[in-house]
């Protein structure tokens, strides 16, 4: 069994707000291995039963609210008895990353995002797999305001494709496993073979 988790705020204030991508992720997932299937409500969350490729995968939207994110993932994880370091993975926004972007990551540190934080502090580990969905520099804009607004019309083919890819990542991370889904999508940025190149 594995255990696939998007982060997002529920409402529909919160739709296609950058602080949501993992929702959205999660809802392409379900449209693409769980067609026609309704969400139930469990672990203070929305789930779906999937299937992706030969596995078994629910699909889970924490609807606690973002900076509590942490205790609807610790109940399932509980339930299923999910090996965190192998069957989760968690698809989250990401501040430090271009608008565009991916990275594919088997552990990490929260990064200053509440929402994982909240999951490294219930779960007393942070490894565990995640991919990170690039947003863009929040600049001179307070980060409350920046992650919970719209893409700007720049930002929105950059963010399509992203989502695309977090989309086919997970597929990977599912089917074949961590290495491959890194391998396959932590290409480098422009900005990042410059800087590179440069040194």
């Amino acid at each position: 069994m594995k255990l696939i988790v998007g982060l997002g705020n529920p409402g529909p204030e919160y739709d296609r707000t950058r602080h949501n991508v993992g929702f959205v992720v999660l809802d392409r997932l379900a449209r693409r291995h769980a067609p026609g299937a309704i969400a139930r409500s469990k672990f203070q969350g929305a789930t779906i039963d999937a299937s992706i490729g030969d596995e078994k995968v629910v699909l889970l939207k924490p609807l606690t609210f973002m900076n509590r994110s942490g205790q609807s993932i610790t109940e399932a994880v509980s339930f299923y008895k999910i090996d965190v370091m192998h069957d989760l993975l968690v698809i989250v926004d990401d501040l430090a990353l271009p608008c565009g972007a991916i990275r594919v990551r088997g552990e990490g540190s929260a990064g200053g995002h509440n929402g994982l934080a909240d999951v490294e502090q219930k779960l007393a580990t942070r490894m565990y797999p995640r991919i990170r969905i690039g947003i863009d520099s929040r600049g001179q804009i307070p980060q409350k305001d920046y992650v919970l607004g719209r893409f700007t019309p720049e930002q929105e083919s950059l963010i399509e494709t992203a989502l695309e890819e977090a989309v086919q990542a997970a597929e990977v991370w599912c089917t074949i496993g961590l290495t491959e889904a890194m391998n396959r999508y932590n290409r480098k940025t422009v900005a990042e073979m410059e800087a590179t190149d440069s040194n």
